[in-house]
This record gives structure tokens, C-alpha cells and sequence, in this order.
């Protein structure tokens, strides 16, 4: 278990290292998720009076004679969480967790993986990599469509945490080492 913490915390490390370099110095994250609007005032007054309720909300054309949504047309997605700026400190404590606890759940589950995964160390960081292709093809390749990211958004992040869990893979595989054998009674 104390192996288990120790590559957990080493691979939280790693996690907030790499996300300050490449959202903090780099700005990955809010070059895809925060572009502004030119009319953005505006686009604000009118979203604070129609959206109250947290939620996603997609914006369609209006529909033609036929019943249809004309083809060509762009769909808008607007997403509430029912917060503003002052949240933002208070949901950190929350991320820091998420920062620490995510890898330790790793490291525990690659100690739950065959003696033959534990024994190379190339194996353990593609378990980690793995995770990041869950999380890549389920999380974010999903993403993309009608209301939801552009492709090349979606790919991005798919990317990002494909590259994000090799990196902790990196970290705790090289902390989780696998069973001892005891070579006398081989």
C-alpha cells in the first residue's frame, strides 16, 4: 500500500507539473475552451437574461416551413454550471484532490495487473497509457458534433490526455516495482 501512495503521489506531481506547463505557460486549455465573441457584451446581457438555470443548452436555427433545420445552418451550445468567477478558489481544494487521487487509483490498479505487466517497465507505462486512450476515445473523441467541439478541438484534448497519463504512467511505473521472487524457491 505504501507503494501504492508513494506512486500516487508521484504521479500527482507529474500531473500538476505537466498541466501548469501546458495550460498555465502554454494557455492549451483556454485557446479551445475560452474564445471570446467580438459583440461579446451583448451575447452576455442576452445569455444572464434567458439562462438562469445550470445546464447545456443547444441553440438551433429556426426550423423551415417543412418542419426541418435548414441545412447550413450553425448550432450554438451554451454551457451553465450556475457559477461565476468567485467560485474559482473554492473549486481548486477540489482539483488539487482529483490531482492526487486519479493516479493513486492508477497505481493501484496496475498492482492489480499480472506479474508479467508489472515486470517491464514499458508495460506499466502503456497501462497508463491505455487509461489515457479511455479517456481520450470515451471522454473526448465523444465530445465532438452537433453542439460540442469542432474535430480538431476534440482531437486535441484527446491528444493532450493521451500525452497527460503516458507522462503519469511515466512516474509510477517507475515507483511500482513488481513482486519480489524469491529465487531459492524457483
Amino acid at each position: 500500500m505504501k507503494n501504492v501512495i508513494g506512486a500516487g503521489l508521484l504521479g500527482g506531481v507529474v500531473l500538476i507539473l505537466w498541466t501548469f506547463v501546458a495550460n498555465g505557460l502554454f494557455g492549451f486549455q483556454s485557446r479551445i475552451d475560452m474564445r471570446q465573441l467580438p459583440a461579446e457584451p451583448q451575447v452576455y446581457e442576452t445569455l444572464k437574461e434567458h439562462v438562469r438555470t445550470p445546464g447545456r443548452y443547444t441553440v438551433n436555427p429556426q426550423l423551415t416551413e417543412e418542419g426541418r433545420f435548414p441545412e447550413g445552418q450553425p448550432v450554438f451550445s451554451v454551457l451553465y454550471g450556475g457559477m461565476g468567477h468567485e467560485a474559482a478558489g473554492s473549486l481548486m481544494l477540489l482539483g488539487l484532490v482529483l490531482f492526487f487521487l486519479t493516479p493513486m487509483i492508477g497505481a493501484w490498479m496496475l498492482t492489480q495487473t499480472s506479474t508479467r505487466v508489472k515486470s517491464s517497465y514499458g508495460r506499466k507505462v502503456l497501462f497508463f497509457t491505455a487509461i489515457g486512450l479511455l479517456f481520450a476515445i470515451y471522454g473526448d473523441l465523444t465530445s465532438y458534433g452537433i453542439g460540442g467541439y469542432p474535430l480538431n478541438g476534440a482531437l486535441a484534448f484527446a491528444a493532450f490526455h493521451i500525452v497527460t497519463w503516458t507522462l503519469v504512467g511515466l512516474a509510477v511505473a517507475w515507483r511500482i516495482r513488481p513482486p519480489h521472487v524469491d529465487q531459492a524457491a524457483a
